[in-house]
């Protein structure tokens, strides 16, 4: 079944239901979680995913079925960049790519510790939006039509943000 379809309705008239919403959540729920421990303080992640899917309970009628993840991501970034408008003390170590579980136990930690701080220098270094164009390429997996939708620009303008960003990052990387 499509998301947002009900058994007897024609394409154009989706149900957007307590069922439709809970097929949403069941499908997204980990991507838009793991878009906030990417970018969040762990213990942050759970309140700010639950956020977007109050937005998306809200606005189900405005989001479009064939780009749901995209929307999710694109409500995901103004409800992370509201939530960091909020003045809060927050400790750098609160910050990660994942759980220890998800690092594989055969690498030294001493490199991981090497390639993180060389990471975050280099993305340091760009602009936030480079930084939310790569993020959305690489750790979330869109690309095309997708981050285009996520970004709110055209398809050949997200081509040329993610071109112009991988850029960016080649030369931060270097210096």
């Amino acid at each position: 079944m499509v998301l947002g379809m009900a058994e007897g309705h024609s394409p154009g008239s989706p149900t957007r239901d307590e069922a439709w919403f809970d097929q949403l959540f069941a499908e997204h729920a980990v991507s838009v979680h793991r878009y906030f421990v990417r970018r969040a303080p762990r213990q942050e992640a759970e309140d700010l995913a639950a956020e977007v899917f109050a937005v998306a309970w809200r606005r189900r009628d405005s989001i479009p079925e064939e780009f749901t993840l995209p929307w999710l991501y694109k409500t995901a970034s103004y409800v992370l960049s509201n939530h960091r408008r909020k003045p809060t003390l927050t400790l750098l170590a609160d910050y990660g790519a994942g759980s220890d579980d998800d690092r594989s136990r055969s690498i030294d930690p001493a490199e991981l510790v090497v390639e993180d701080d060389d990471v975050r220098r280099a993305m340091a270094r760009l602009s936030a939006r480079d930084r939310k164009v790569l993020m959305l390429h690489a750790w979330e997996g869109l690309d095309g039509e997708g981050l285009a939708k996520a970004l709110g620009v055209t398809r050949g303008g997200a081509a040329a943000a993610l071109s112009r960003a991988r850029a960016r990052l080649r030369e931060a990387w270097a210096t």
